[in-house]
């Protein structure tokens, strides 16, 4: 089989990733990877954010918690209660997707999410797509976070590709 098929084939999203970073190298390989998906009308309107420091891994995953239980609460109040402190499944690294806004901001942000996700699995590190982008920055801290790295024109949040090695072995599906 093709490598290219085998690697969007057999990749699967990690439930639990241990304490540890990736190498910066392999971080802008994937980041790369994202920064080359396909956009409407060639836009090219993804702005990516790679949060590697611990403060800020910590304070974007608070801050998706929080937007999450807000989002159940209205819905399922009995699951917002047993919403999880770490819905970044305890990964080290991100990389935090936004889009200049624009008529297909969503669907090239989440293209963008999904070549990083497959080209992560190709180059041996597991990932996750965690979702509440939109929400997280368009709260006064997320767009904080964002202008502390110089991300200041309106953008769509889209979600997160979260990184790093699996704390345990996932199961093996075929299709």
């Amino acid at each position: 089989m093709n490598e290219t098929i085998k690697t969007l084939t057999s990749r699967k999203s990690c439930q639990a990733f241990k304490p540890e970073h990736i190498s910066r190298e392999v971080l802008d390989e994937i980041i790369v990877a994202g920064l080359n998906a396909p956009s409407g009308m060639n836009s090219q309107g993804a702005l990516l954010l790679a949060v590697q420091d611990d403060e800020t891994v910590a304070e974007l995953a608070a801050l998706n918690a929080k937007v999450a239980r807000a989002m159940l609460l209205k819905m399922n109040p009995e699951m917002a209660a047993k919403f999880p402190d770490a819905p970044f499944h305890g990964a080290k690294d991100l990389v935090a997707v936004v889009v200049k806004k624009g008529p297909t901001a969503t669907y090239d942000g989440s293209l963008v999410i999904g070549n990083m996700l497959n080209a992560a699995w190709s180059l041996g590190i597991d990932s996750r797509w965690v979702h509440r982008g939109k929400e997280v920055f368009a709260t006064d801290e997320g767009k904080a976070i964002l202008a502390k790295a110089g991300i200041t024109e309106e953008v769509e949040g889209i979600g997160f590709c979260i990184l790093g090695h699996a704390a345990q072995e996932k199961p093996k599906t075929e299709i």
